[in-house]
């Protein structure tokens, strides 16, 4: 199965869900915007509406939707809009891109219960919205903490 996910710059967010159990693949790359085919200096400008977003596969049997929504909501801060720590613009914006009707109920019913358990003093601004067409990033992004020896 797979899952989209943006929480701000893709290689942090990459890095923690390829070591995840049950995780069998993982890609960095943009999603959302209206330029095909973007590149990274061009989705920096923050005029593609593209986020950088991370593409999972997933195996089911070892690790659940809800599993992954957890580990996305505990490692980003989902109630600023348009930036995460230093990290301003559009393309680092909070989004569940859902893959199915399944998915989005999830992520909308796992949303509404962390805002109503009052954990952030704001509320969660995250997206959720069809996953359209994404794009993968250069290369030299792809599993990029590892290729640093982080």
């Amino acid at each position: 199965m797979k899952a989209t996910f943006g929480a701000g710059c893709f290689w942090h967010v990459e890095d923690l869900l390829s070591k995840t159990k049950g995780v069998t693949s993982t890609a960095v790359g943009y999603i959302g915007g209206q330029l095909p085919n973007p590149t990274y200096e061009e989705v920096c400008t923050a005029q593609t509406g593209h986020a950088e977003a991370v593409e999972v596969e997933f195996n089911p049997d070892e690790i659940t939707y809800d599993a992954l929504l957890d580990i996305f909501w505990s490692n980003h801060n989902p109630t600023t809009l348009n930036r995460q720590g230093p990290d301003v613009g559009n393309q680092y914006r909070s989004a569940i891109f859902y893959h199915d009707e399944t998915q989005k109920a999830i992520a909308e019913k796992s949303k509404q219960l962390l805002d109503s358990s009052k954990s952030f003093d704001d509320p969660i601004v995250t997206q959720i919205v069809p996953a359209p067409k994404f794009y993968k990033a250069e290369e030299y992004h792809q599993k990029y903490f590892k290729k640093q020896g982080f």
